[in-house]
């Protein structure tokens, strides 16, 4: 089959699929990005560039739409030159969440549109107004339902959606879900796996040194900020810290801003040093930034207590790959985590406002070996049981086949699911 994928940051979601549709042979695999990283030498890329913003009066979702129909009509530009080059894609598959899908109809008229479907905001409920300390002014209401206008362009097309989590799935309107799958992505378990004698071995991560005798709290996000409950999780370290002279703490993560808003100066790491200062032992805490992939996962299996907090809102992969490792995961009691983890089954969740409450979950699986045995032997299972890249696979083909009408490339699995 061909394949037509956008994404505005090659791969995006679409790495494993990617992967698997070249594993599978017979598949022709043409990619539209304007910018990522990664060698793939059997997928075919196609970038566009993005003019500067242009200037736009009102407020700032008028900007949003504005930019994001300029990429719309430049993704558009690029589809339009493999058409004429002769390239005529079985589906598309793509990410609504930057208008690159809109104008793709008119290139392509007829063939299947597979979209991502990441959230849908709500001026309450969810994300806006979780978080007290950064207080949301129901006049802002109007501007966070704007910031849908693309969500909504993309439902009113033909189409069909999926979304990785029941509860991102289930922020968008009650008369689109059933245009949208729940499809939760995989994890590669073989290479995502606990080493249980890591522990027992000296660990180095740069200039990091930890001895076997020395306990590991472990957290990752993709960029330090309130979202992930980094300023909670940093509130929580003293009390951590004074508690266990053999704790040590790595933290991973950049200093930019995904989601939300940045600080009025500087990034969110240095405004937490200035509230925290001398309680922050910097021998005992590091800071090490971004990590690749492998010393990502070397780190998660010398973990001793691992803390995922997030607001009600997109759940991060890093979460799905602690699970695989066994992790002992101390976990924010909020929405998008509870569907994958359980309190004192697979996991301790702890409120995510209460810095108190997150230390002492972290302090309890380090002085509960057995509770940590326990919790951990269960995540893993969990995530053998719910997160396997080759049942992610299969159901994504299954999907991709019921749209296309083409199962010829179909392995066994996702023939047994078609059935």
């Amino acid at each position: 089959m061909k394949y037509l994928f956008i994404h505005q940051n090659f791969p995006g979601q679409f790495l494993h699929l990617l992967r698997h549709l070249h594993a599978q042979g017979g598949n022709e695999l043409v990619f539209i990005s304007e910018t990522g990283s990664g060698a793939m030498p059997w997928v075919r890329r196609v970038g566009y560039r993005m003019p500067p913003p242009a200037k736009v009066g009102g407020p700032p979702p008028v900007g949003e739409i504005a930019h994001a129909m300029e990429r719309a009509a430049q993704v558009a530009r690029a589809a339009r030159t493999l058409r004429d080059l002769g390239f005529m894609p079985d589906i598309i598959i793509g990410h609504h969440g930057w208008g690159e899908l809109l104008d793709l109809g008119d290139v392509y008229p007829g063939v299947p549109v597979l979209g991502y479907y990441e959230f849908f905001y709500h001026p309450s409920g969810l994300d806006v107004g979780f978080d007290p300390e950064f207080p949301f002014s129901p006049a802002s209401a109007p501007m966070v339902r704007a910031r849908n206008t693309l969500n909504l362009q993309a439902l009113a097309q033909p189409g069909w959606g999926h979304s990785p989590t029941r509860f991102q799935r289930d922020t968008y309107p009650d008369w689109a879900r059933p245009r949208i799958t729940l499809l939760r992505e995989g994890v590669d378990l073989a290479q995502c796996r606990p080493d249980p004698a890591a522990a027992t071995r000296p660990f180095a991560l740069g200039d990091v040194r930890i001895s076997p005798h020395e306990k590991l709290v472990t957290y990752v996000a993709r960029d330090l900020e309130p979202y992930r409950g980094f300023h909670v999780f940093m509130r929580a370290l003293p009390r951590i810290l004074r508690a266990r002279p053999d704790v040590r703490v790595v933290v991973v993560g950049g200093d930019g801003v995904s989601y939300g808003t940045p600080p009025p100066q500087g990034c969110w790491l240095e405004r937490m040093l200035a509230e925290l200062g001398a309680w922050i032992d910097p021998a005992r805490v590091h800071f090490v930034g971004r990590l690749p992939y492998d010393r990502f996962l070397d780190l998660l299996r010398r973990s001793d207590a691992h803390v995922y907090l997030t607001y009600p809102f997109v759940l991060s992969w890093s979460l799905r790959e602690a699970m695989a490792c066994g992790c002992a995961i101390v976990g924010s009691d909020t929405a998008p985590v509870r569907e994958f983890l359980h309190d004192g089954k697979t996991a301790r969740l702890v409120p995510f406002l209460e810095p108190r409450r997150i230390a002492d979950g972290v302090l309890e699986l380090l002085e509960d070996r057995a509770l940590s045995r326990h919790l951990r032997g269960r995540v893993r299972a969990q995530a053998v049981r719910t997160l396997d890249m080759g049942d992610y696979m299969a159901r994504y083909m299954a999907l991709v086949a019921r749209l296309t009408g083409k199962p010829a490339c179909m392995d066994d699995a996702a023939r047994a699911m078609m059935a």
